[in-house]
């Protein structure tokens, strides 16, 4: 997408040959504030993503202690509150279907109410009907985004800028499922990963991070492209009230799966430091990545770079991977089939089944049943893998 004026932002199109998170288009009644053009002239939103705990008594004004055990006793009986979820969406549906039935005629038909025809529905059937345009909200001293920020506590709101619709290539700049999934878990076991050092790969927006670093020492949030990473530390900055309690650290870096080194260049705006590399090995017990198994040489450079860092790490480390397993009818199958997901499952069992005497990878599923702490769709085709990998020399 190349530049945008002022014209073209008031008739922004989602083209064919882009790529829209579910995310974004989950809570359809979201306002989402645009708050500026990236370096590439793509819209870049701001969006807030409340965290689903009580906010009565904000963590902010409690010891980290204190936070913690109040979060743990909420969900010390996770599944009777998860099963108080899912009555909650039932009854909703019920009611739904309740109110479809009013609408039925004597026979079972819809009786579908139209409102009365306007001179500009009449010209609207004149237009194309293949584009879909978002909204677009300026700051004011109206917008809805300040009034959802008084209704929440600091420690209840994730505030994260991306872009919406982006080319394949872009993806990084959009929020997933399968990210929240991984935070989700990572909030659920906040004990594991306490006082951890932590390396996210493709990290994207950072939200993954983020939360990782709500409760870990540090967190080394890595991916490529100066614009996503200057997203990245950007929405670091925003959240960095989230930090504050625990005293995390996220060190945004650039991380070529693609190259066999780290970026040590003193020009490169996201490169490592020596310590840092070295403190990244001595350390690190914690490696994540989330959604980011959809082309298949992206996904054989992600399990080498796994392996050359889990080899040079001091101690054993523990991967956990998120992917949301995508339907996708092909011709040349002329069938419904998975075929990155099919390659991310081979390549995982290869991992396992490695036998080179330096390391042992085993690998569980992890069931996605544990408490959501952040809205969205936790549909069945989003799953959890921990590799649990073992130094043998």
């Amino acid at each position: 997408m190349g530049d945008v004026t002022e014209k073209e932002m008031d008739n922004l199109t989602f083209k064919s040959d882009t790529v829209l998170s579910d995310v974004h288009v989950h809570c359809p009644n979201k306002r989402h504030l645009m708050v500026r053009l990236n370096a590439v002239g793509q819209p870049v939103f701001l969006s807030y993503f409340k965290l689903l705990w009580n906010t009565d008594n904000p963590v902010s004004e409690k010891s980290g202690r204190e936070a913690t055990a109040e979060r743990e006793h909420q969900y010390s009986s996770g599944d009777e509150l998860c099963d108080k979820d899912r009555n909650n969406l039932k009854n909703e549906r019920e009611s739904n279907t309740e109110g479809l039935e009013a609408l039925l005629d004597d026979d079972g038909d819809l009786e579908v109410v139209r409102r009365p025809r306007s001179t500009s529905d009449l010209e609207a059937e004149d237009l194309s009907r293949d584009r879909a345009y978002p909204v677009i909200l300026m700051k004011g001293k109206e917008d809805a985004f300040e009034d959802e920020e008084q209704e929440c506590t600091c420690t209840d709101v994730v505030k994260i800028e991306h872009t919406m619709a982006t080319p394949l290539e872009d993806v990084g700049k959009q929020v997933w499922r399968a990210a929240f999934l991984l935070a989700d878990y990572v909030l659920f076991k906040r004990d594991m990963f306490r006082c951890c050092t932590v390396l996210e790969l493709g990290a994207g927006t950072g939200v993954t991070s983020i939360i990782m670093g709500t409760v870990a020492s540090r967190v080394y949030c890595t991916d490529v492209g100066d614009d996503l990473l200057a997203m990245c530390e950007q929405n670091v900055s925003l959240n960095k009230h989230l930090m504050e309690p625990g005293g995390g650290e996220i060190k945004v870096k650039e991380l070529d799966w693609l190259k066999d080194e780290f970026c040590t260049d003193p020009e490169a705006l996201f490169s490592w430091s020596e310590e840092e590399i070295a403190d990244l090995h001595d350390h690190c017990t914690v490696i994540m990545a989330a959604d980011v198994f959809y082309d298949d040489d992206l996904t054989d450079a992600l399990f080498r770079t796994l392996y050359r860092i889990t080899h040079n790490l001091k101690n054993s480390c523990t991967v956990f991977l998120a992917i949301e397993k995508r339907l996708n009818f092909t011709l040349r199958h002329m069938d419904i089939t998975c075929e990155a997901y099919s390659h991310f499952r081979n390549t995982l069992n290869d991992l396992e089944n490695l036998q080179d005497g330096k390391m042992k990878y085993t690998v569980e599923p992890i069931k996605p049943d544990f408490c959501q702490f952040l809205s969205y769709e936790r549909i069945e085709q989003l799953e959890l893998w921990k590799i649990i990998a073992d130094k043998l020399t």
